[in-house]
């Protein structure tokens, strides 16, 4: 039998990369908001919402991207997850800082990475939150322009990634700097609550000793047009787990 927070956890995860799609539109618009239900063993687990606040209007200079994940019904009164995440990004969308709140069940920790781009290092920085106490500090090394998984897979919305081809994007969550592969495989019509739509299916290599640990597939379904919207996207986990799946339910602008 396997834990319960261990789904809780590959909530999170998913709702992180689509987090990540987000920040692609960031060129091309003032700001965007991204509702999406998350769906575990055919039932609502969570909603996820994901917004790009960009520090100039066309979002070159930057910004700041936000997530908000709870659970929700039986996930939620088995194992309550109530967390934000917040990345803040500079010119080429390089990372500056992120930040987690996490409550999830009777853990809550706050973790805060702080990239010193002159320096080439990551200090990341996890506490206890009623204790104040230190779960974990260290420094890592980075190049001088290292994405977070926010900041780093923007580029699934901002080039035009053809089936059949892949691109690499140097990445760290503070503990781990790695060059992420993102590979795109093919075109496939998805339903959404706004009908059909044409789109292009991603895989992203972060899972299976890469970013993380833990043997996983990801994948990321993009609108097959300039705005490369992400309206759907899956984390399959081995048998116990099974499959999370977050799909766009609503968007709005800044």
């Amino acid at each position: 039998m396997y834990a319960f927070p261990r789904p809780a956890r590959v909530i999170r995860w998913t709702a992180w990369f689509l987090a990540a799609a987000l920040c692609g539109q960031a060129e091309t618009s003032r700001g965007e908001v991204l509702d999406y239900d998350v769906e575990w063993r055919l039932v609502t687990a969570g909603r996820a919402k994901l917004s790009w606040t960009p520090n100039t209007p066309a979002g070159r200079g930057g910004g700041e991207a936000k997530l908000h994940l709870e659970s929700t019904g039986l996930v939620s009164r088995l194992f309550h997850v109530n967390d934000d995440y917040t990345s803040s990004v500079g010119s080429n969308f390089c990372v500056e800082t992120t930040f987690l709140t996490a409550h999830e069940g009777s853990r809550n920790r706050e973790t805060k990475v702080t990239f010193d781009a002159s320096a080439k290092k990551a200090s990341y920085l996890e506490k206890e939150i009623p204790k104040n106490t230190t779960v974990a500090a260290h420094e890592t090394e980075i190049p001088a322009c290292v994405h977070d998984i926010i900041g780093g897979l923007f580029f699934l919305r901002s080039v035009n990634l053809e089936p059949g081809h892949s691109m690499e994007i140097p990445v760290s969550d503070g503990k781990k700097t790695v060059s992420l592969k993102v590979e795109a495989q093919g075109r496939e019509d998805i339903k959404t609550p706004a009908g059909m739509k044409k789109t292009v299916r991603c895989e992203v290599f972060a899972f299976n000793n890469v970013l993380y640990r833990r043997p996983a597939h990801l994948h990321v379904w993009l609108t097959d047009d300039n705005r490369k919207l992400p309206v759907q996207i899956e984390i399959h986990m081995q048998f116990t787990i099974g499959t999370v799946t977050l799909r766009l339910n609503k968007e709005s602008t800044l």
